[in-house]
């Protein structure tokens, strides 16, 4: 029987999406070395409420993790060993595997733009920028950089929690570029209403202490907000694992890397190919989808390929509004939108389903 579903000394890197649903589906039947530094699970998805001071203390993972074989050992890896299957962490010690699983998922992209993470705030600093913005003086001026679902949720939920506020929203092409034309028009009409200003087709050169420096000119700002794109964790990399362009660690169907197949790699850290699909792009609902696959592989409840096809794109839009956009399996857009209070339904209905499957 292979090292995949022996159970024998099955270590779990990363705590987030990927990572503790696979340890949870793993640790229903097998011993599990769960290795991550928080005490709880960082909720990505609901950073932009952290950062509006809406926020509130998610689940620990020891709560996530009760009633299996999980052992929650708080540090942070540092290096993979292949060869020898072991994992360095920061505090000194290593630990020996049979069967690692790499789900360390991705971290704010700089782009090498000088200033950038110096001075801006990425959203995995959420309650940090709500620190400064509650501490502020006075009210001013907001920017945030990045036109996706990250930076959209972050510039609508900031305006909102604080009217007092100028935000900005600057973007390298159009804001909400990747939906439907309904899907656009909609945020658009969100943002205009919560007095937002958009700065589209604006690549940013440099982050300074009064503001932006950008290819449309000078864009003033007392905060800045990094939210343009993410990176995978570089460690898959430096362990030599293949990867490929961007540094996402190369995959076959049952998630193993293709260079050594006791590592699987999962979530945003992992290019995965579906047939008919193509790659899938970073985010919950991919890394979700992956691990629980993965922890159904390690338990032995399963032995098929991974399968997975798109449904939906959801984006909060502050706490009364939100877009639901209706995708084909392989991601691309229909032009079937929900917005307004279904929309906003329809994503609290999906972060909560989201939290019910980490148990």
């Amino acid at each position: 029987m292979s090292s995949t579903t022996t159970g024998r000394r099955i270590v779990v890197l990363g705590a987030g999406y990927a990572g503790l649903t696979a340890a949870n589906g793993a640790g229903r039947r097998h011993a599990v070395t769960l290795v991550a530094p928080e005490d709880r699970i960082l909720h990505r998805i609901r950073q932009h409420e952290t950062a509006a001071g809406r926020g509130r203390d998610w689940p620990t993972i020891g709560e996530l993790t009760r009633g299996r074989r999980i052992t929650h050992r708080r540090a942070r890896a540092v290096g993979i060993d292949p060869d020898a299957r072991e994992v360095r962490l920061d505090d000194g010690t290593t630990l020996a595997y049979d069967t690692l699983v790499h789900a360390l998922g991705s971290r704010t992209a700089w782009h090498g733009v000088p200033g950038a993470e110096q001075l801006a705030y990425s959203a995995e600093r959420a309650a940090e920028l709500r620190r400064r913005i509650d501490g502020a003086d006075r009210p001013g001026t907001i920017a945030v950089v990045g036109g996706g679902a990250t930076g959209i949720e972050l510039a609508t939920e900031l305006a909102e929690a604080h009217p007092d506020w100028r935000v900005r929203i600057v973007a390298s092409g159009p804001v909400g570029g990747v939906y439907s034309a309904k899907g656009r028009a909609h945020v658009r009409r969100v943002l205009a209403r919560l007095g937002v200003t958009v700065h589209e087709d604006t690549t940013v050169t440099e982050v300074t202490a009064d503001g932006l420096r950008t290819t449309a000119g000078p864009v003033a700002a007392d905060l800045v907000v990094w939210a343009a794109s993410l990176e995978p964790h570089p460690l898959a990399a430096e362990a030599g694992l293949a990867v490929d362009e961007r540094g996402r660690a190369l995959v076959d169907d049952r998630l193993r890397s293709v260079s050594h197949p006791d590592v699987h790699v999962i979530g945003d850290a992992a290019a995965v190919t579906v047939p008919g699909v193509g790659t899938l792009r970073m985010g919950c609902a991919t890394a979700l989808p992956q691990g629980r696959y993965l922890g159904r592989l390690l338990a032995g409840r399963t032995g098929k390929p991974f399968s997975f096809r798109y449904a939906v794109q959801c984006v909060s839009l502050g706490r009364r509004d939100g877009l639901l956009q209706v995708v084909r399996p392989d991601d691309s857009m229909r032009p079937t939108v929900f917005t307004g209070t279904a929309g906003r339904l329809a994503k609290a209905a999906i972060v909560s389903a989201v939290r019910g499957s980490l148990k």
